[in-house]
């Protein structure tokens, strides 16, 4: 059983920046870490996903430019760097993590995923 929780959310003005972080209860070496994010009423996306094998990163559509993925300093932590946000940006964020597969298609979509944080809520005014 992997435990995760989130922090960093809250709210900045658009434009701003904010720093997500995850922790997990075990060392994500092997493991794959996503964060997805799900705003009211649509469905749940993946922002961006690491290896903790090799530190490899994918991003999700329309993703990359703005959010940075990465190990934290400890092997049981990820975070991500979220720069320029936007309003559409708000939404709830959660990690997710599963043991390290090829990298395919898989790794965008949530169900793949066997563990996940309770998310932390990032709101983004204009």
């Amino acid at each position: 059983q992997v435990q995760l929780a989130e922090s960093g959310g809250g709210w900045v003005k658009s434009g701003g920046s904010l720093r997500l972080s995850c922790s997990a209860s075990v060392s994500l070496d092997s493991y794959q870490i996503a964060w997805f994010r799900q705003a009211p009423g649509q469905a749940r996306e993946v922002v961006a996903c690491i290896s903790g094998t090799d530190g490899n990163t994918e991003y999700g559509d329309f993703m990359s430019g703005r959010f940075f993925i990465s190990r934290g300093n400890a092997k049981n932590t990820v975070d991500l760097q979220m720069n320029s946000l936007k309003p559409e940006d708000t939404a709830v964020y959660y990690c997710a993590v599963r043991p390290f597969r090829v990298w395919g298609y898989a790794w965008k979509l949530p169900y793949e995923y066997h563990y996940w944080g309770q998310g932390t809520q990032v709101t983004i005014s204009s």
